[in-house]
Parts: structure tokens; sequence; C-alpha cells
């Protein structure tokens, strides 16, 4: 089909609607095959490429499912409260307050209010990292040679730039990321062991508790000691679902993370939201 005319260009452009590519989002969501919940509740369905970004504005009481399908896929993880960007996934607390700096089931992912952003409620892989943050351009341009977002290596902060834009965000909002599916180990010593995947298959799921705005790169992971520049296709889905309640095993854990969960309860409270 000719594209040299606008109309060649219009029609070759019309001939592609429902062709469905290995990554891309799919609309609506509920058209996704084999859906994990009913598919009129899923509301993000979306596979994204190695070296690509994703954005979504997620209510409270979503559950978020991230699927490494290939083995290589590194979901670098930011999250903002939906109107209030200024709070924002702080990974400093994160890790401080609950004393543990290896990401699992249970783990709860802190602002630096001291509330609870989202909680991870599922996670077949084990294979995360809160230490490392993401790539930088100045990083992989040195190792691979570009890290621009066009580019064939493209950095993870330069792709939550994009994302960050698409938000109403600035560069000087974006603050240090988490990583799931490619592991760090800290060694005795200090010295960070990149443990890399647990293969093909691994997945986490996030509880969202607070209405919220998620950027994901994924990118390598910026300890993977591999020269090529690997990073294998994400699945994200994500479906409407309830909070976590006062009484469940998750809100009564831990001294600190119950806290944290009484402290955005409080905050939601005030605004007439719970």
């Amino acid at each position: 089909m000719a594209t040299a005319t606008t109309y060649g260009a219009r029609d070759h452009a019309r001939a592609q609607e429902g062709t469905r590519t290995e990554a891309m989002p799919v609309v609506p969501a509920g058209t996704w095959p084999n859906p994990p919940c009913e598919a009129g509740h899923l509301v993000w369905a979306e596979t994204v490429a190695g070296g690509n970004y994703t954005h979504r504005v997620l209510a409270r009481g979503s559950e978020l499912r991230l699927t490494d399908l290939r083995g290589d896929a590194c979901a670098h993880l930011l999250l903002y409260a939906a109107d209030r960007p200024w709070e924002r996934l702080n990974v400093a607390d994160t890790v401080k307050v609950q004393w543990n700096a290896y990401l699992g089931e249970g783990q709860l992912l802190l602002s630096d209010q001291g509330r609870v952003l989202a909680t991870v409620i599922a996670d077949t892989s084990g294979r995360h990292d809160a230490l490392c943050g993401t790539s930088t351009l100045v990083r992989n341009t040195e190792r691979y040679g570009d890290g621009t977002p066009q580019g064939p290596s493209p950095a993870g902060r330069e792709l939550f730039k994009l994302a960050a834009a698409k938000n109403g965000l600035e560069p000087r909002d974006l603050p240090p990321s988490l990583a799931f599916f490619q592991g760090v180990e800290v060694r005795e010593d200090g010295v960070l062991d990149f443990t890399g995947s647990a293969g093909p298959g691994g997945s986490v799921t996030l509880r969202t508790e607070q209405d919220v705005t998620v950027l994901i790169a994924n990118v390598p992971h910026p300890a993977d000691p591999r020269t090529e520049y690997v990073s294998t296709p994400l699945e994200v889905l994500a479906w409407r679902a309830e909070a976590t309640r006062p009484g469940t095993p998750l809100w009564e854990a831990t001294p600190e993370g119950h806290r944290a969960f009484l402290n955005t309860a409080e905050f939601l409270a005030a605004r007439g939201i719970a």
C-alpha cells in the first residue's frame, strides 16, 4: 500500500486497526486473553518491550501484576500519590522502616510521609532490588555506546523522564526506583552481588493502598554484568480489587507496618475517602 501521499498514509494506518503485536497495550483491557480476574474488572493490560516504558494511574485497591515472560525483564518502578506527586515512593524509608533491604511478599512500599502507597501481596520470583536504582544516560553510553530513549540501549532514567512528563512531572521529580526480577545481594564485606533472574514466568503482584501514578521502565539492571543490552518483554496487568483492611494479617504483620497503615487510614479518612 502506497504511503507517499496523505491519503495513502491514512489508508495504511487505518488498515492496521485490530493488529496485535508482541508488545503493546490492549484496549479495552477486558479483551486480554485469559484475564486473571473477571474481564470487566481488568483496567490495564499491556506487554512492555525490552528497552521501553509505560505508565498509568490506578485507583486505590487495584492489584497490579508484573510478569517476567522470558526471564530477562527488569521492571524499574516508581509510585506517586496520584493527586499529590510530592508524596512519592521513598526507597530509603521502605527499607529502613521495615528493617529489610530485600523486597518480597508482605513488604510495604512507603512514601516519605510514613504512609503506604502499595503492598507486595504475591511474589514467585524473589529476585528484586531496592538498592541500586535504575540505569543512567552516562552509564549506558559508557557501557553500550548509547543511553538515549530513542537509541538501541535506552537508560531507565531517560525513559522515566518521558513517563514523568506525560504525567505532569519533571526530571527533578524522579527519586530512586525499585527493580523487580533482577536481584542484588549484599555480601558481608558490603560488596553487591548481582543474582540475576529467577527465570521465565516469575511474577509479583502489588496492591495499591492509595490512588497512585505508576511509572515503569523495562531495562537491564545497572549491575547486570553482561556487555550486551539484554531486556525481554514484561507483562503488566491490573484489575479492580480492594485495599488492605484493618485486622487482616498484612495490616497486623509488624508494628512498623501497622503504624504505616494507620497513618494512611487517618489521612484518607480526613479526606473522606476511607
